[in-house]
């Protein structure tokens, strides 16, 4: 009864909320397979291998070398959903339930960051290779304080980058300290247009902010304000597809195409439009991505869209995104091993990214069935009832929302 109980719910809710976006979990799977690519490509790059012969350098490098740009993706993603849902369930973000809306946020959180964090801790006691914490100033304790106090960031900005695992936590710090504050800020601000304003203000500071900081390059890269900047962005893109519903089929295209050209233009030729326009690449990056979120948006309303079965694996690690980001590095680091004991010549490296990206896909898939979603499910519940909710088990938002 108890298990028909939470499906009813889980049902419910999926009805309300509306079917999964494929075009956004498409979107979410290329920037997270970006991520794993990234980190592959730092420690065996595709331009030192076979393949520079046959293709141009600048496409191993968007191969390789945009993992920091997806996780601005993921940014304006989160912002976009989560405000959707927001409004979805509430009908305005002055009505916002801030007890529902915490008890989502770290029932969807916290399983998976736990369980990375206990992981973590076991392996640098053991002394495993490329998880030990030896960076002066850096301790196992302050690490975990960093991690779940939400600054993360701000301790690698002043202490260096801490070891692969843990410094993919770096945007969890910058995206749910976004979410602390923001149920309060919406219930405070009451008018949607005195929000928006805000909200645009940080949006378009995002070049300012993060040029501001060059004097750190790692705290450039990790800063709260650039990243609450794409997240607000995200949000901003949501209360525009609520507003304003197109007339015209030919107004959902322009919304599409004009935001996958732009971001299509960061990542295939940032290189040369760096000279010109500097920081505000970063917002090219996030506004065509607010554009593309409101084209899908709207293109999902109408019905009329058959998404292309072929792209569907891509499609299921969108879907895993948020657990293929926290365990990706355990699969990384193990390859790499492998790839140095064996001898194996660089200019093959190609190869090793085969075993790779599936079986990050298998390890994140098993950390949601066994881990992420049955946790998030039995948190809910129970922190729901706690603020007088009701229930659902719809799984949450950070690089892994419900489209």
């Amino acid at each position: 009864m108890a298990k028909m109980s939470a499906a009813m719910g889980h049902n419910a809710e999926m009805a309300s909320l509306g079917p999964r976006n494929p075009g956004i979990d498409l979107l979410r799977g290329l920037s997270i397979l970006l991520v794993v690519l990234h980190h592959i490509g730092l420690r065996i790059p595709l331009k030192r291998g076979v393949l520079e012969a046959y293709v141009p350098e600048w496409v191993l490098g968007a191969i390789n070398y945009n993992g920091y740009e997806s996780v601005f993706v993921f940014f304006v993603i989160s912002g976009f959903l989560i405000t959707g849902n927001a409004l979805h369930r509430w009908g305005g973000l002055d009505r916002v339930d801030t007890k529902a809306f915490y008890a989502r946020r770290f029932a969807r959180i916290a399983p998976c960051l736990f369980a990375l964090l206990l992981v973590l801790s076991a392996l640098h006691l053991l002394g495993v290779h490329d998880y030990v914490i030896r960076r002066e100033g850096q301790t196992l304790p302050r690490a975990l304080l960093a991690a779940l106090g939400l600054h993360l960031n701000w301790y690698e900005g002043h202490f260096g980058y801490l070891p692969g695992n843990w410094d993919v936590l770096w945007s969890l710090s910058i995206e749910e300290m976004f979410y602390l504050g923001f149920p309060i800020v919406c219930l405070l601000t009451r008018r949607t247009w005195v929000l928006a304003l805000a909200l645009l203000v940080l949006a378009l500071s995002l070049p300012w902010t993060h040029a501001a900081l060059a004097y750190n390059e790692v705290w450039q890269e990790k800063a709260y304000l650039p990243g609450m900047a794409a997240i607000a962005t995200g949000v901003l893109g949501a209360l525009i597809a609520q507003r304003w519903q197109p007339e015209k089929p030919w107004t959902v295209r322009v919304w599409i195409e004009v935001g996958s050209l732009g971001l299509a233009a960061i990542y295939f030729i940032e290189q040369w439009l760096w000279p010109v326009l500097h920081d505000a690449c970063l917002l090219l990056l996030t506004v065509s991505v607010m554009c593309l979120l409101i084209g899908l948006q709207w293109r999902q309303a109408t019905g009329a869209w058959r998404p292309w079965r072929g792209l569907n694996w891509l499609r299921s690690f969108g879907r895993l995104s948020y657990e293929i980001y926290l365990s990706h590095m355990f699969v990384v680091f193990a390859v790499l091993r492998v790839f140095q004991m064996s001898g194996a010549d660089m200019k093959w490296g190609v190869l090793w990214y085969v075993p790779t990206v599936p079986l990050c896909w298998l390890l994140g898939e098993w950390v949601a069935r066994w881990i992420s979603l049955p946790c998030e499910r039995w948190l809910r519940t129970r922190l729901l009832k706690l603020s007088a909710a009701p229930t659902s088990d719809t799984p949450g938002v950070t690089i892994g929302e419900k489209a």
